[in-house]
C-alpha cells in the first residue's frame, strides 16, 4: 500500500532492524526501543489493524509471536518478562495504521514501561454487564466471526 511506512520497511525501501522474516510475517526491532529488544510483528499483508484481520491473517500473525518472544527473551539472561500488546486505532494508541504486535521484553518493574488498568467493576450493574455480554454474544452468533 502507498503511503504505509510498515509496507516500506517490509518491501526494503525503509531500513529497518530485521529480526524475523518469512513469507506471511515480518519482525523488526521498534524504533522507539521502549525496553531494549522491543520488537514489531506485522504481517506482510495491509490491513489497518484487527477490527478488518482476517482470522487466517490473524493466525499467520500470532503463530509467530511465541517463536519471535522466546528468541528475545533467550537472547538476553536480564528479560524477566514481556508484555505483548495490540493498539486498534487512534484512540487506543495506533499510531501506524498497518497492524502490527508490540512485543515489550521486561526487565523489573521498573524498566520505563507501565500498563495501568482501572478497576471500574462496581461502576456497572450485572443487568448492564449482562446487557453488553448478550450484545457481544449477538454479533458472533450473527456475524459469524
Amino acid at each position: 500500500m502507498s503511503n504505509c511506512l510498515f509496507c516500506d520497511i517490509i518491501e526494503g525501501n525503509v531500513p529497518s532492524r530485521k529480526v524475523y522474516e518469512d513469507n506471511k510475517v515480518y519482525a523488526f526491532m521498534d524504533i522507539s526501543q521502549t525496553t531494549p529488544g522491543h520488537t514489531l510483528v506485522v504481517p506482510k499483508e495491509h490491513v489497518r489493524n484487527f477490527f478488518e484481520m482476517s482470522s487466517e491473517t490473524a493466525a499467520d500473525l500470532f503463530s509467530r509471536v511465541p517463536k519471535i518472544t522466546q528468541a528475545i527473551k533467550a537472547s538476553d539472561d536480564k528479560v524477566k518478562g514481556a508484555n505483548i500488546l495490540v493498539n486498534n486505532e487512534e484512540v487506543a494508541y495506533q499510531s501506524v495504521f498497518h497492524s502490527h504486535v508490540h512485543i515489550i521484553p521486561r526487565y523489573s518493574s521498573q524498566d520505563d514501561f507501565a500498563l495501568k488498568f482501572t478497576d471500574n467493576s462496581e461502576k456497572f450493574s450485572d443487568d448492564q454487564l449482562d446487557t453488553i455480554q448478550a450484545r457481544i454474544q449477538g454479533q458472533l452468533q450473527e456475524g459469524g466471526q
